[in-house]
């Protein structure tokens, strides 16, 4: 049997369990596996099917060759993994390293017990070695920097999040099974995996630029962290494997750090990354506590709202305290006993993730199809236009150019002292003199060419003239069919928020017409930006708040044509004796002919 080269017959190839082999880290482990071409690997994970990309080729040809396998396996049912490692001495434990829902329970399933069942499944199982996909997280406390930590580090007091608490229980739990029933274990700590495939940090710095949040530096920005290429995660854990193979004492056991052997600074490595992606680097310190108290109130309204579950804020949260501190870790152990050096340098790896990435780049022909498909509602109602992006802030410089500009002309009209009339007569005649000063200019100046201005600059074209036609009619239309809706007196909630309005500008004009608008002209720079970054936890609140109301409204005593929507004519309905709750409610109200004397309304 070939492969890259190289043929083995049965007797050399070795056999060994990938779970989790269709997750970020397992895809990695089983390609290089395949790669080595010294293996025979089945490959276990909870999807019912391997669904092969089209990138995969190795491993469509190994499983058409019979070197790969494939089993369906839930961490819980432990027959299912008893199954897939039957037979074979080597298991890989790679757990999903992207987000968990922030469900304790699901979690503790995932993580710990299904960690209980594959030590246990591999001790009836008689497997040799189990190799275990950590990470340095379970070391890492939120209250302190760490600085070329080592292996002598303790599970900290207080976790950065439930994720991390659990990934230490599991991690534990394997160690401690070392040696027991001729089973050897060993766990790798890889820190801020990223790669082809990252389901984590990668997609959260994308989405982070798309809503502008990606500008902001927490703290001073000074902060280092390493991180690991995917690769070399795989490559680390067959290099732990081979130790354990030898019977190497130092290895069986212990949990050694794996990284890209190169810290950096945090922001730097995110700057790399958005830079590759064409996206805006960060630019604007923030303070570290300004965050962490904002992080705090979103955390604790997402409890309030959710009814005490957190969702995946999670991942926020772990990436601000990535953020903001510094975490490096050393590993000389893990190149001391299991030989490991990374097989692919951190500007390498950067540009391959980039390269994988390409489809959230600012300018792929994919990033506008994933944005109309995320959009916000902030965008939809600001029409998903020019309007949208100049008062969502998607390009800094023209917003502050229009906001420069629009206070400009608020200061003219309104704050110079002088009439409304006087103020436009005086702009068009400034207008008009800077034209003409402009027009009388050479065509050169000390070889500079002055361009000239085209006269359709000053047409309007007959499609700009209907779309204004159109958006007129719009504005019209809108107010006269609420009004039409009030003159009905059928909807109560229109009514309501029709007289919180004209309250709302009755407050505002009474105190000034100038200050209201200056207020109007800073929220509409202010309030859809805001709504857009904390969509979710807004509209959590009117959901709340509109409840009540329509509980308040409900109270409200209803119109008389929704009370009586339609009556028969007495002499129809037999007899006189009768009260309003035993006319048949059928539609439209008709005429009635009599009305019997007893009958009070």
């Amino acid at each position: 049997m070939e492969e890259n080269g190289s043929s083995y017959d049965d007797r050399q190839l070795k056999k060994c369990v990938v779970i989790g082999g269709r997750r970020f880290i397992g895809r990695s482990l089983v390609e290089r596996l395949l790669k080595l071409g010294n293996w025979i690997v089945r490959v276990a994970d909870s999807n019912p099917s391997p669904q092969i990309l089209p990138s995969e080729s190795i491993l469509s040809r190994a499983f058409s060759s019979g070197r790969a396998s494939y089993f369906h396996v839930d961490p819980l049912n432990k027959p299912q993994i008893i199954k897939a490692i039957e037979g074979v001495p080597v298991v890989f434990f790679t757990d999903s390293t992207g987000s968990f829902p922030c469900d304790f329970c699901f979690c503790y399933n995932v993580i710990v017990q299904g960690a209980k069942n594959v030590v246990n499944a591999c001790r009836e199982c008689k497997v040799k070695r189990l190799i275990y996909n950590s990470s340095a997280d379970v070391v890492i406390d939120i209250t302190r920097d760490i600085l070329n930590g080592d292996e002598s580090l303790p599970y900290p007091d207080q976790f950065q999040d439930i994720v991390a608490s659990l990934k230490a229980q599991a991690e534990a739990l394997i160690l401690s099974a070392n040696d027991i029933d001729g089973l050897l274990t060993c766990a790798l700590r890889p820190c801020n995996v990223f790669g082809p495939g990252d389901e984590r940090l990668i997609p959260f710095l994308v989405n982070l630029a798309n809503s502008g949040w990606a500008k902001f530096i927490i703290g001073n920005g000074a902060n280092q962290s390493d991180f690991t290429y995917v690769d070399n995660v795989s490559h680390a854990l067959i290099c732990a494997e081979e130790s354990l193979d030898s019977q190497m004492v130092s290895v069986s056991g212990k949990a050694f750090f794996v990284n890209n052997l190169e810290p950096m600074k945090f922001w730097e490595f995110v700057s790399l990354v958005l830079d590759g992606l064409g996206y805006q680097r960060p630019i604007v310190n923030v303070p570290a506590w300004v965050v962490q108290y904002i992080l705090l109130l979103m955390k604790l309204m997402r409890i309030k709202l959710n009814g005490g579950k957190l969702d995946y804020f999670v991942s926020v949260h772990y990436v601000a305290n990535l953020a903001a501190h510094t975490r490096t870790f050393s590993c000389s152990a893990s190149q001391k006993h299991i030989g490991y050096s990374p097989v692919v340098s951190l500007k390498e790896g950067v540009a391959l993730t980039v390269e994988s990435f390409s489809y959230f780049a600012r300018d792929s022909p994919f990033s506008k199809y994933n944005k109309s498909v995320e959009q916000s509602k902030a965008n939809k109602l600001l029409g998903s236009g020019k309007v949208a992006d100049i008062l969502l802030w998607r390009e800094e410089k023209k917003t502050f150019t229009c906001f420069l500009l629009l206070v400009l002309l608020y200061y003219w009209f309104f704050l110079t002292g002088r009439t409304f009339i006087s103020s436009a007569a005086k702009l068009l005649l400034l207008i008009i003199s800077v034209l003409s000063g402009y027009h009388m200019l050479p065509p050169n100046i000390y070889g500079f060419a002055i361009p000239r201005v085209s006269s359709s600059c000053f047409e309007i074209s007959e499609v700009d003239m209907q779309e204004i036609f159109l958006i007129m009619a719009s504005l019209w239309n809108s107010p006269s069919h609420v009004a039409r809706i009030l003159a009905q007196g059928n909807d109560w909630s229109i009514f309501l928020k029709v007289s919180a309005l004209l309250y709302f500008c009755k407050l505002m004009v009474s105190h000034s017409l100038i200050i209201a608008i200056g207020v109007a002209l800073v929220l509409a720079f202010t309030l859809f930006f805001v709504y857009e970054q904390y969509e979710g936890e807004i509209d959590g609140i009117v959901k709340v708040v509109s409840s009540r109301a329509r509980k308040e409204v409900s109270k409200l005593p209803m119109p008389l044509t929704s009370i009586l929507p339609e009556c028969k004519p007495l002499e129809e309905m037999g007899s006189s004796q009768h009260t309003l709750d035993q006319i048949p409610n059928q539609g439209k109200l008709r005429k009635i002919k009599a009305v019997p004397n007893d009958w009070t309304i």
